[in-house]
């Protein structure tokens, strides 16, 4: 499944991506249907808290209903199905209790940083009021930072309570993928070496557009990542070329902290951040920053201005 949220009117609600043109709402789903699913779906967060039976609960009922109006489009109580292009999208998970980032763990930014790869994973956070979602504007005062960087980043999302969780069953505890821009403000980074309020301003955490449930994406370690400005490619990799995937990270950060459903690890940018650019390439008012990964979309974001609603 893949997993969004969506505005009606100012309210958040959940739904489930069908096809490229259509989502499912699942608050409007449970309603018509009030003896499928388990309780109430208020968010993504409160489903994947809910725990396995409930999300499961609901990708029976999404296949089912999808069954149904592929053979009789107009089976459906109204206003189940809606039209992606009459909604605006929200980040798929929206105040997490964690958003755990993961430093150089790509080589080729590693190299650009001038430092040898780590020998076991740099932590650190994003706190959840930094999230956006897809279409919201990256802002930030200009009295705070000057140097506003972009890194797209695979992330992945905790669907079960992990503590001292093993390597081997690491992948038992992911609910899912999704996709971070790691929005950095490097002025304040490298003044101060602690990371954490240069990486967690308001807004310098675009989220989504989906969570994709594991099932969906069996290997994760092949996925191509993209970051493109103003429609110029500026980062490229694959996912094959982390240096801690995400089972040994979820192994490693559950011996230290227990992880809870809804948390999200973000594994690291590969190299091409503006920052080592040569002349150095940070973001400005009126650009498009766009993170790409395969199997999973493309989180665009305006800079500057207003946003879409």
């Amino acid at each position: 499944m893949r997993l969004v949220q969506f505005y009606a009117g100012t309210v958040v609600r959940p739904g489930v991506l069908v096809g490229e043109s259509q989502i499912l709402d699942l608050q409007a789903a449970a309603k018509a249907y009030p003896h499928t699913l388990p309780v109430p779906i208020d968010s993504i967060l409160a489903l994947l808290r809910q725990g396995e039976g409930a999300v499961a609960a609901v990708r029976a009922l999404v296949d089912e209903l999808v069954s149904m109006h592929i053979g009789h489009p107009n089976s459906l109580p109204e206003g189940i199905l809606l039209q992606t292009a009459d909604v605006h999208l929200a980040a798929p998970i929206l105040y997490p209790q964690k958003i755990i980032a993961v430093g150089l763990n790509y080589r080729d930014h590693c190299e650009e940083n001038h430092l040898n790869p780590p020998n076991f994973p740099l932590t650190f956070a994003k706190y959840p009021s930094a999230v956006i979602g897809p279409g919201e504007p990256i802002v930030w005062d200009r009295d705070v930072t000057q140097q506003v960087d972009y890194e797209a980043e695979f992330a992945f999302v905790i669907g079960k309570v992990a503590r001292r969780v093993s390597e081997e069953e690491a992948m038992e505890y992911v609910a899912g993928y999704t996709m971070v821009n790691d929005v950095s403000a490097r002025d304040i980074q490298f003044a101060e070496g602690q990371w954490v309020r240069a990486k967690s301003l308001d807004t310098f955490c675009p989220l989504g557009p989906t969570l994709v449930t594991k099932e969906e994406i069996p290997d994760p370690h092949n996925l191509d990542i993209k970051c493109l400005l103003n429609g110029i490619v500026v980062q490229h990799s694959n996912t094959k070329h982390l240096i801690f995937g995400v089972a040994s990270l979820l192994s490693f950060l559950s011996k230290s902290m227990t992880l809870f459903p809804g948390d999200i690890v973000s594994t690291g940018t590969p190299g091409g951040v503006g920052y080592y650019k040569k002349p150095q390439l940070f973001l400005q008012r009126g650009d498009i920053v766009q993170v790409e990964i395969e199997k999973i979309g493309v989180l665009s974001n305006p800079v500057g201005g207003e946003g879409k609603f």
